[in-house]
């Protein structure tokens, strides 16, 4: 396989359709950035996230059949590796503004993941690699733990695909945001048009990867499974590397926490200064000092205590003493940011819970469908099979039609697409609490309480909230992946990107403690493992009513932040700069 995409792609760039050899200065060189550019970013997050999503929701199995590992130490395991996943995009941000173009950033980090699929490749075919499945243990003894080297082989391999899958996650959705000038306005309904597309080729890899791939480790074998993945984000990697010569890379403008750690530092040391009427006495650069078209933030009137580290003095000029105006409001940005980010954090919480909770539900349901019976790892095919539906619709559909009422390009602005989804979310845990009584009903009335046997209720009873959630989704977490790059500065796109994984890393951590601290409140609503004893219901509608109270912090920090002023010098010729406003 991996020596048909080779070949592939030799004729590809034979033909000049990948221009693999063209370089910056060649005027017959292909035309950098737009939709054909982006076409590679889209091919490349389905790969990709294919192969994660389908480990993700698998790895339970994995940890607890052939690594033999309880399910408390499996779960604690596959919920440190999500969180962990997304918390290090934050490195693969910082990596991404500072060292690396966002390109680079990909293929490197693509290749730590690779190279970790491999791992456990290797470690799932060779059984030297892994203990003795508990299946062929003599009745009555005990499973056989893995031992050190096992387990070190293990998570050496899974924290190399977090790693390389979070540098991933967030170089990739600003790479292809890259290919869209921001303050075109022909290109600005483009730049949204890219992240509801992104999301539907994430959504599309990943339900290949809950069909496929799920069914490989569940019925031919788990190093088949590895296989698959290890050559999906092979073909990734060489797509993206097949792009190339389409990107409009950015360059690396230095770290953006420096830059921020330098205007906290220099606000507090001038911080008996009198802040000046004029801001025009603030510093800030100069045409002269433009080489290049640079992004020039203008003054807002917030945090105006950091306003103190651009008061020019006659005795330093060091940045730890003197920063820019557009330093300054780089840092407000972030402060801005940070309420935003901390409100959405629930919702990732509630999205965990159906992807533990609503998997053992559906574990209690008939799953046959058509003669076919659906593993519990696939439930979650569902939303996005309606994602995958919906998508298009809300792209071609909605979005037209809101853009001629609100005349935003956007059909609605950031903030109010994420706030429309966190409602979702709140609608979603209801419905969820009302199919769990539903459930349960039935199993009183069946006399199945403590039964092992499936219910006579389809799994698919669980759609419902699974849709709803779907939607919710589509509009909070593209959402927060397009405003957070819209509104960050140049500088700091990647880092920005990042800090939006981030509230899924919070959500999954926070998942646990919710469980916990509910469990002992309640006095036990979750404490059986007996789902038809438990009062898993009323944990969902508690989930609801506290996305209903979110959803009103929310309200108070969204209509709290004040949208970025931006201006941009732009070399031209040799008469100067010129000052571009936009919008």
């Amino acid at each position: 396989m991996v020596i048909v995409l080779l070949r592939v792609l030799r004729v590809l760039r034979v033909l000049g359709i990948c221009g693999l050899g063209a370089k910056n200065g060649d005027k017959k060189g292909p035309k950098r950035g737009g939709n054909r550019a982006a076409g590679f970013i889209y091919v490349t997050e389905g790969l990709e996230n294919m192969a994660f999503v389908a480990l993700a929701l698998s790895l339970m199995t994995y940890f607890n059949g052939y690594m033999n590992f309880s399910l408390t130490k499996s779960a604690t395991t596959l919920t440190n590796f999500m969180g962990t996943t997304f918390l290090l995009t934050l490195v693969g941000g910082f990596v991404s503004d500072t060292y690396l173009s966002r390109f680079k950033t990909c293929v490197v980090f693509a290749c730590f993941e690779l190279l970790g699929y491999c791992l456990l490749t290797a470690q799932a075919h060779f059984r030297e690699l892994r203990p003795k499945p508990c299946k062929g243990a003599a009745a009555g003894s005990e499973c056989k733990a893995a031992n050190g080297g096992q387990e070190a082989i293990l998570y050496v391999g899974i924290y190399l695909i977090a790693l390389g899958a979070s540098g991933v996650k967030v170089a990739l959705p600003a790479l292809g945001a890259d290919q869209f000038e921001e303050g075109d306005p022909a290109e600005a309904g483009k730049l949204s048009s890219f992240f509801n597309w992104f999301l539907f080729s994430l959504t599309t890899g990943s339900t290949v990867g809950l069909t496929l791939i799920v069914w490989i480790n569940t019925e031919v074998g788990w190093d088949w499974a590895f296989v698959v993945c290890t050559i999906a984000v092979l073909a990734a990697i060489l797509v993206v590397c097949a792009g190339k010569s389409f990107f409009r890379n950015n360059v690396p403008k230095g770290s953006p926490i420096l830059r921020i750690l330098q205007v906290i530092v220099a606000s507090i040391h001038n911080r008996k200064l009198p802040l000046p009427d004029n801001a025009d006495e603030l510093h800030e650069i100069c045409d002269k000092e433009a080489d290049i078209p640079i992004e020039i933030l203008e003054k807002t009137d917030q945090f105006r205590f950091l306003e103190r580290a651009a008061i020019i003095r006659n005795d330093t000029r060091t940045p730890w003493r003197l920063c820019t105006v557009t330093q300054v409001e780089e840092t407000k940005i972030l402060i801005r940011m940070l309420p935003i980010i901390v409100s959405t954090i629930f919702m990732a919480t509630c999205m965990a819970q159906l992807q533990t909770f609503s998997i053992q539900q559906s574990l209690t349901m008939d799953s046959n469908f058509l003669g076919f019976k659906i593993p519990g790892p696939s439930v979650p095919v569902i939303p996005l099979l309606f994602m995958f539906f919906f998508i298009p619709f809300y792209e071609r559909v909605f979005v037209p039609l809101a853009r001629k009422i609100t005349g935003i390009p956007t059909g609605i602005r950031h903030l109010q697409r994420i706030g429309f989804g966190l409602i979702l979310t709140a609608a979603s845990m209801a419905i969820a609490g009302f199919v769990e009584t539903r459930r349960k009903n039935v199993a009183i009335q069946h006399n199945m309480v403590d039964s092992q046997e499936p219910l006579p209720m389809s799994v698919f009873w669980l759609s419902f909230q699974f849709c709803v959630f779907g939607m919710a989704d589509i509009f909070t977490m593209v959402g927060l992946l397009e405003f957070f790059y819209a509104e960050s500065s140049a500088g700091m796109k990647s880092l920005s990107t990042a800090i939006a994984w981030c509230s899924i890393a919070f959500g999954y951590f926070t998942s646990t403690v919710v469980v916990e601290v509910v469990n002992k409140a309640s006095g036990g609503w979750l404490e059986s493992n007996n789902l038809n004893r438990d009062n898993l219901n009323y944990f969902y509608w508690l989930l609801s009513v506290l996305s209903v109270v979110n959803f009103g912090f929310y309200l108070v920090c969204a209509s709290w932040y004040r949208y970025k002023n931006v201006e941009v010098l732009q070399k031209q010729g040799e008469e100067g700069l010129d000052m571009v406003q936009e919008p």
